[in-house]
């Protein structure tokens, strides 16, 4: 099996460990990082050979892309000091303490490297932890600072990564320049993803077409990550930005079709990427073990203690953080989203997976230094890294749905319909308005105002039955009943002339892209 036969196999399982996922009830990211592992274990599986430079690029821009599509910049605003708490702070904390442990267990680890290793084993994956929690029916909220800390803690884990590794590297240090390069990452990162954001949004008008557009936001995600890096920016806080600039002000309400277009894209994108970032995972586990060089005992004890820090940490941070986080929600009445119960505590506790950052970072520290001496300890730092990151997803991960049913931590489905209920009303409201405006300047009959009337009320009712009484509830069902006739009895239609236009493409004569164009017609007024 060549590199070429892996990665379709690994596309492949991507594609099937969704609903093989979805029977077992388990993350389709850890069965893939367990397929991965089987898959490493056979003789005929070649060593992955993807160079560590591009593991980052190339998987981290549309995972973050599409993560950021579930989300809003109001959303972000409303928990920034919870997502501080836990992308910044936690990730300082996690480096501290994995450093400390690591520069005690293994002989002659220089600060810097131990340091390094706290970085890349220091931020939970976004990845990771929105696909697992997202399928597992937990309160929104939980969901949010989940996503809301993956996303910025890995910006933080990043910089300080890359501060250790140049320590280490040029065998120099310097606070000032370390804090220096921090707040410049930042600010190169906030100027890319805001004027890469003003120009993609700029360019969509311009290109028009929906598929031209979904085109350009596939390419978006990489270059503002690759600009920004070779701007010394942050590329995943650069990404970020871009996303959330884009969200809020490329939205078109009457855009149906590059809506839909767009979602299912990105939602095929998302799922073949985070396959095979975690069948790479897994297939790495391989190559990593393979330097161990007989001292795997030794070398698991101390991945087993980073384990037991960055585990601990998390809880013995959480804890607190959490009740500081509801006592300044209680005396401020912020409008922000935090676990209200010891039990969603522990669940964001357990939930907190390492994944993809972690495997890029291990596997990007450099084998040399300036001098042209090995790295120190790299074979062992790598080790402990991917312990962690198995340790974390596989048993975690697998471990998760059962916490979340044990404790009993669900969704507020009352306030997700009342939700649901007022945005109904807000929608047949908003209906009748511009039904009423339209009244004013032109006539109808009145059966025709009758049926528009009735239609858009019937906007709202059909998005939540409870917003209406029972015996209009009765006749809106009626009426729903009898349009969904219409609605089969039109498909019927449409498809007997879709199938008769096909038909035409295998006649002599006929010129496919006609055919096609047709059929495009036709395939959008069946949309409508």
């Amino acid at each position: 099996m060549d590199q070429l036969a892996l990665l379709l196999a690994l596309l492949l399982g991507a594609v099937i460990s969704v609903p093989i996922g979805q029977r077992l009830g388990l993350p389709a990211p850890v069965l893939m990082t367990l397929g991965g592992i089987v898959l490493a274990l056979i003789p005929a599986v070649p060593n992955v050979n993807v160079p560590s430079d591009f593991i980052l690029p190339l998987i981290l821009p549309p995972l973050l892309y599409a993560a950021v599509q579930r989300t809003s910049w109001r959303q972000f605003a409303a928990n920034i000091r919870p997502i501080l708490l836990l992308a910044v702070a936690l990730v300082f904390v996690t480096t501290a303490a994995v450093a400390a442990v690591a520069g005690a267990l293994v002989p002659g680890l220089p600060i810097a490297a131990a340091v390094a290793l706290g970085a890349l084993v220091a931020p939970p994956d976004p990845v990771a932890a929105t696909a697992v929690a997202g399928s597992l029916g937990l309160p929104r909220r939980l969901v949010s600072i989940l996503e809301g800390e993956g996303l910025f803690n890995d910006v933080t884990a990043i910089v300080l990564y890359h501060v250790a590794i140049a320590a280490v590297v040029t065998g120099t240090f310097s606070w000032p320049h370390a804090v220096g390069e921090l707040v410049l990452s930042g600010v190169v990162a906030t100027a890319v993803g805001l004027a890469l954001g003003w120009l993609t949004n700029k360019l969509m008008g311009l290109v028009g077409d929906a598929t031209l557009q979904i085109g350009l936001t596939l390419l978006v995600p990489f270059v503002a990550y690759v600009l920004s890096e070779e701007m010394k920016g942050s590329g995943v806080l650069a990404v970020l930005i871009t996303a959330l600039f884009l969200a809020e002000h490329t939205a078109d309400a009457d855009d149906v079709q590059g809506r839909l277009t767009g979602t299912a894209f990105w939602e095929v994108v998302d799922t073949l990427v985070t396959g095979v970032a975690f069948g790479l995972i897994g297939l790495e586990l391989h190559v990593v073990f393979g330097t161990a060089d007989g001292r795997q005992l030794q070398m698991l004890g101390w991945g087993a203690a980073i384990v037991g820090v960055v585990v601990g940490v998390r809880l013995m941070w959480l804890l607190p953080a959490t009740w500081l986080a509801k006592k300044l929600h209680t005396l401020r009445d912020y409008d922000e989203e935090i676990p209200t119960t010891w039990r969603e505590t522990i669940v964001m506790w357990w939930a907190g997976m390492r994944g993809v950052a972690s495997v890029a970072l291990a596997l990007a520290i450099p084998r040399t230094t300036d001098a042209g001496d090995p790295f120190p300890h790299r074979d062992e730092l790598v080790f402990i890294a991917f312990c962690v990151i198995m340790a974390t997803l596989v048993v975690q991960g697998l471990t998760l749905p059962w916490l979340v049913r044990k404790l009993d931590v669900r969704a507020d489905t009352d306030a997700e319909r009342e939700l649901e209920r007022s945005l109904a009303i807000r929608a047949a409201k908003a209906a009748k308005r511009r039904l009423k405006e339209i009244q004013e300047v032109e006539e109808f009959p009145e059966d025709v105002m009758e049926r528009l009337v009735r239609s858009a009320y019937d906007i709202g009712a059909r998005i939540s039955p409870d917003m209406v009484d029972e015996e209009r509830r009765d006749a809106v069902a009626k009426r729903v009943e009898r349009a969904k006739s219409m609605r089969r009895i039109q498909r019927e239609m449409m498809s007997a002339a879709r199938h008769e236009v096909l038909s035409a493409r295998s006649e002599p004569g006929a010129d496919p892209e006609i055919v096609d164009r047709v059929l495009r017609h036709l395939d959008v007024r069946s949309l409508r």
